[in-house]
């Protein structure tokens, strides 16, 4: 009886290796209702992404400003494995949330802030508005 030749898989290492990002963007929307936390690096991949759901707030304690800072100190929390030493913040929307969420990015002393950059959309111009009612 011929032995039949056993070929041996050789598992394949995939070392996952992280990612260096020196700067990156911090996008904060406030809503009436919610705050998201969004950490980019410069060419817009997303690196994480937190809400004040994510942060065990529900409910109308989401909204609150308080729920805005922990999520932002939670995403900086989370983007600490990418090594960040500079960013550059944009912020969007109208809610009570979006000053404390600055706050709460300056929380780390080692990220410094280059820019902080208001990005709410404002309509101007815009469509012809209806016509008074006649009395």
């Amino acid at each position: 009886m011929a032995q039949k030749a056993v070929k041996s898989k050789k598992a394949k290492s995939t070392k996952k290796t992280k990612k260096v990002v020196k700067n990156a963007i911090v996008y904060i929307k406030s809503t009436f209702n919610n705050t998201h936390v969004t950490v980019t690096d410069t060419q817009g991949n997303v690196l994480t992404s937190v809400s004040t759901g994510n942060m065990g707030f529900k409910g109308t304690r989401q909204s609150t400003p308080y729920a805005a800072e922990v999520a932002a100190k939670g995403a900086m929390e989370k983007a600490s494995i990418y090594k960040i030493e500079n960013i550059k913040v944009r912020v969007k929307g109208v809610g009570a949330g979006r000053e404390q969420a600055l706050r709460g990015l300056t929380a780390n002393n080692d990220i410094e802030i280059n820019s902080i950059t208001d990005i709410t959309p404002i309509p101007h111009g815009g469509c012809r508005p209806k016509r008074q009612r006649k009395p």
